[in-house]
């Protein structure tokens, strides 16, 4: 005798037949991209083409435009779809040699750079004594002062005294020691600041008077805070040089010339002015399959400052959104959602790029499912928070869960969290309203030592993170492109300013800068 069966008793079995089946479909493609990523990683070879063969990627500057170029060139040597789109105009500049020696006493090479967009000297080679900023009592006395600094470079950086970094002297130093050199130091850098502020200028303003004054160049040391490295900004001359030394040896500069030893240097510093140039971002996509107008993104910036080669601000969270990208065309190579990435332009002047696409692209940004941004250094990826959307715990949890546990499990996650304002590209999507996160990242030290700096080298990246962090957020992609469900992007209750007590606001938009670094 048959039984027959109902077949509405059928159905939880297929459900649990077609759940499982889906369940074992995503392990296999997690399970190769874990071993795409470990077995076939391109990062080192990326690397080197990009931190050692491109260098630094100053926005405006024919690196940032060779980057751009090549980034393309890869994509579509992996079969992806790329593009350079166009979002401004910035000042053209390049870098070119730079010569400092002391001559006086004795002849010593000096380490420094010249500051970013600083003037050329061209075929010139200037030798002239050195005069510290004095402490003047107030702006009148400063413009009595102030043509005595014709023909001669000004210093106008405080002279550390220490340059070891503060954790060394925990290390080595008594306590009595520690405490009596961070009082002289606050001390020190209090008068300092108003040396300054007795001028009449600012730090932004007071370099071109001192060249308006006919002073041949400006030297400055912007110490990290650690052994040998000085942050690298940009100049605000127009007419003469502006030079950072090394810790080292601009305090030695400025014993010298303290103690009446007047030393003199020789400098010879060259760059080129290339007019307005465009700017752009570099964007890839896999398209979606079956919700091609639904969007997950990858995004890390491209552009760097250039006293080192733009290593870890931000060459790794570009290179593992390329190698995550690389991967997923490899292993998933028909996803449901369109996979984007954004490789965003002048991102250090103001997250200009990402900016000028959130503008751009409101259909992308209304319809994205979740952007991930790395952008705080080579250390593999700790902490993820939910930016302040009310949800953001269910589906970022959900994704998470498929990462394997050696990764997952050093990650900390906050919810909802509080919304990005800034910091880095993510921010110009949470302004939005749309659910960007950041892949926050352990410090290996990033603020001292390669934040900006002229250490900022190849040799500093950990690819063993960068590796980790390439496969957790290709992962993250692959979840959120498979997820049944839209994410939502409810805005969670954001309660009061602790410190005016006054309701907590969403970050509004930022206006782009589309023409950089002109005067008009």
């Amino acid at each position: 005798m048959k039984c027959k069966l109902n077949s509405l008793s059928l159905v939880p079995a297929v459900v649990l037949l077609l759940s499982s089946g889906l369940a074992r479909a995503q392990n296999s493609v997690i399970d190769q991209i874990v071993k795409e990523g470990n077995e076939n990683s391109q990062l080192e070879k990326l690397a080197h083409e990009l931190i050692d063969g491109v260098g630094p990627r100053l926005v405006g500057t024919p690196q940032m435009l060779k980057a751009n170029e090549w980034a393309v060139a890869k994509y579509k040597s992996w079969g992806v779809s790329a593009r350079n789109e166009k979002w401004g105009e910035w000042r053209g500049w390049e870098r070119g040699v730079s010569h400092i020696d002391m001559v006086y006493p004795r002849v010593k090479s000096l380490e420094g750079t010249q500051l970013a967009w600083s003037p050329g000297m061209g075929n010139k080679i200037v030798t002239a004594e050195l005069v510290i900023l004095p402490d003047l009592a107030d702006s009148v006395a400063f413009q009595k002062w102030l043509p005595t600094v014709q023909g001669k470079f000004v210093m106008i950086s405080m002279a550390q005294p220490t340059g070891r970094p503060d954790d060394n002297w925990q290390t080595f130093a008594t306590k009595e020691s520690f405490d009596k050199m961070k009082a002289a130091r606050t001390a020190q850098t209090d008068a300092w600041r108003s040396r300054i502020t007795k001028t009449g200028f600012t730090a932004r303003t007071l370099p071109v008077a001192l060249e308006n004054a006919g002073a041949a160049g400006i030297i400055t040391s912007n110490w990290s805070a650690g052994f040998g490295v000085d942050k690298i900004f940009s100049a605000y001359t127009k007419k003469v040089p502006t030079v950072d030394i090394a810790l080292e040896d601009y305090g030695l500069l400025y014993r010298l010339t303290e103690s009446g030893n007047k030393p003199k240097i020789s400098m010879h510093t060259e760059s080129k002015e290339l007019g307005v140039v465009p700017t752009y971002n570099t964007l890839a996509e896999i398209k979606g399959s079956q919700k091609a107008s639904e969007y997950v993104m990858l995004s890390a910036h491209f552009d760097s400052w250039d006293g080192g080669t733009g290593a870890t601000d931000n060459g790794t969270g570009t290179l593992t959104m390329m190698e995550a990208m690389r991967i997923l065309k490899k292993v998933y190579p028909k996803p449901k959602r369109t996979i984007l990435v954004g490789h965003w332009g002048s991102e250090e002047e103001g997250l200009n790029g990402s900016r000028a696409f959130v503008e751009d692209h409101p259909e992308i940004v209304k319809n994205l499912q979740a952007l991930f941004n790395q952008d705080n250094g080579t250390g593999r990826v700790v902490n993820i928070g939910g930016q302040g959307f009310a949800h953001a715990k269910e589906y970022i949890t959900r994704w998470l869960a498929a990462v394997p546990s050696n990764m997952r499990d050093s990650i900390k996650t906050s919810f909802p969290g509080m919304p990005g304002a800034g910091g880095s590209d993510f921010a110009s999507f949470v302004a939005a309203g749309a659910p960007g996160f950041s892949l926050s990242s352990l410090s290996w030290s990033y603020g001292n030592y390669t934040w900006h700096t002229n250490r900022d080298t190849y040799d500093k990246i950990v690819f063993d993170d960068v590796r980790k962090n390439a496969i957790l957020a290709a992962i993250l992609i692959y979840m959120a492109s498979e997820d049944p469900e839209r994410t939502s992007t409810e805005k969670a209750v954001l309660g009061n300013n602790p410190r005016t007590g006054q309701p907590m606001k969403w970050p509004e938009p930022v206006k782009v800068t589309r023409r950089g670094g002109l005067d008009n």
